[in-house]
């Protein structure tokens, strides 16, 4: 498999720091990244073929506090025909 590194699908250093660093609200983060991706129109400038058969990489390791699914669930819901499986 090859990587493929697609800086629109990942949030903002602010957003990031907020988070992580401040010890920030994860609602507050997620309404943020969620906004950014519908700013950016991901669901548009991206081809699903990119994705297709593919893995979202996080460092986070598990789903629920995890900008990869939020990312999955926004295209999914945009796309409509996204598997997801979270390996944990």
């Amino acid at each position: 498999m090859d990587y493929v590194h697609v800086p629109e699908l990942a949030p903002t250093q602010d957003i990031l720091d907020e988070y992580r660093k401040n010890k920030g609200d994860w609602g507050v983060y997620e309404q943020k990244f969620l906004e950014l991706m519908r700013n950016r129109e991901i669901e548009t400038k991206l081809n699903p073929a990119l994705i297709s058969d593919s893995c979202l990489l996080c460092s986070e390791d598990k789903p629920d506090h995890c900008h990869r699914r939020l990312v999955a669930e926004y295209l999914e819901s945009h796309w409509g025909d996204v598997e997801v499986s979270h390996i944990v």
